[in-house]
């Protein structure tokens, strides 16, 4: 493994930043952590250039870690010959149309929207799973219950692949998430990247398998594409979080509002194809999943009035989120407009745009709209017991970890 690959630059290199389209470097999550190391791009129509010129501003380090890694957790990583080489979101060479192409051959519009009953059969089983687990329990967790694991189901049958460890694949993402878009210190590096290593070598043997296995999977199609085993292993390490976990955690995050009450739809209306339809729009545009995504200035280069000097590492802001929040950079002088203003990328941008846009945009909003619309039609009358609950914080991913609801008192009289 090139440790290259996955280390990022110091975070306490400094960027400087003009005012017409950008933001000198922030805070990152929480009070104690290093200044966020990256030019911060708030500013829509600035973020959709950026994103635009690929040949000038390069995905090469979409998939650093944000907090270089230490000896001991580089270690564990190379004693099972992890490796990441740029293949699909991080690749910006010419090989890249070519296997996107192939990628984008099992997410068509007919092959998702052919998923939808599929996907309605898995969000009305484990709706029904959380109304039993109330009942008998008094709460239930709909993170866990209802928004961890019908993602994972379709993105694996999707992919024609076997659906099975899905408590290890889950545990995985979320392990990953945090070595490589989190501030790990060592020990915690080193619990990580044991997780990483775990996940690599299930990956490996996975991908092993379905070169020989019966019908069409995506493996089996890039490998007649030409790509190696550990390319195919590098696209499969993250497409496998990616292609479920931030599903899983826009659906918990849009619960968490709808029952929080502080969105234009009510839990009620949630139950219909217009008001979930509504909320997935509204989530996205306000505190997606994926708030924010990277580049690097391939050379000097300008956007709008600001010289970008060659290596500038770049935060775009594709939704409201807690890391290029006008709160976090208060503290910076001359904010930008952007800034000042607080607007947003919006909902046109949440899912990037460009060559490297998601593939799998259309199918992450169908599951979302239909597991809540499920849940909210099983589950008539819940009300939230945290408010305050503790919430994935990393420099990419956003949703709370749990959404714990109760029956409400008002329910619960009525039928005591």
């Amino acid at each position: 493994m090139n440790p290259a690959m996955i280390t990022a630059r110091p975070a306490e290199t400094p960027v400087a930043a003009g005012p017409a389209a950008t933001e000198a470097p922030g805070q990152t999550a929480g009070a104690g952590q290093a200044r966020c190391p990256y030019l911060v791009v708030r500013n829509p129509d600035a973020v959709r250039e950026v994103l635009h010129r690929p040949a000038d501003f390069s995905p090469g380090n979409a998939l650093v870690a944000v907090t270089p890694l230490e000896g001991p957790a580089l270690r564990v990583l190379q004693r099972v010959g992890f490796a990441l080489p740029p293949v699909l979101a991080s690749n910006d060479t010419g090989t890249h149309a070519g296997i996107r192409k192939v990628v984008a051959g099992f997410f068509t519009p007919a092959t998702v929207a052919a998923m939808e009953p599929r996907i309605r059969e898995l969000a009305q089983e484990a709706a029904r799973n959380a109304a039993d687990q109330l009942d008998s329990s008094g709460q239930v967790d709909l993170v866990q219950a209802v928004a961890a694991f019908p993602p994972a189901v379709v993105m694996l049958e999707l992919l024609g692949l076997p659906v099975r460890d899905l408590a290890d694949l889950k545990r995985w993402g979320l392990d990953s998430m945090e070595l490589f878009w989190g501030w790990p210190d060592g020990d915690r590096q080193l619990e990580l990247a044991h997780s990483a290593a775990g996940f690599y070598v299930w990956l490996r043997k996975l991908v092993k398998e379905s070169l020989t296995a019966p019908g069409r999977n995506l493996f089996k199609s890039l490998a007649d594409h030409g790509l190696s085993t550990p390319e195919i292993c590098s696209l499969g390490y993250f497409l496998l979080i990616a292609g479920q976990e931030t599903t899983t955690q826009l659906i918990s995050t849009i619960l968490f509002r709808l029952l929080e009450g502080s969105t234009p739809v009510g839990w009620k209306d949630a139950a219909t194809e217009t008001g979930s339809g509504a909320m997935v729009r509204h989530v996205l545009a306000t505190e997606s999943s994926v708030p924010t995504w990277r580049r690097v200035a391939a050379h000097n280069t300008n956007l709008g009035e600001d010289l970008i000097p060659a290596g500038t590492e770049i935060l775009l802001e594709l939704s409201g989120n807690h890391i290029t929040s006008p709160a976090a950079l208060e503290s910076q002088s001359m904010p930008s407009e952007a800034v000042r203003h607080g607007k947003s990328a919006g909902y046109g941008l949440v899912f990037g745009s460009g060559i490297h846009r998601c593939l799998g945009a259309k199918l992450a909003e169908l599951e979302a709209a239909i597991v809540v619309q499920e849940t909210a039609t099983a589950l008539t009358d819940v009300q939230l017991q945290d408010h305050q609950p503790d919430w994935i914080r990393l420099l990419s991913f956003q949703a709370p970890r749990t959404v714990t609801v109760a029956t409400s008192p008002r329910n619960f009289a009525l039928h005591s």
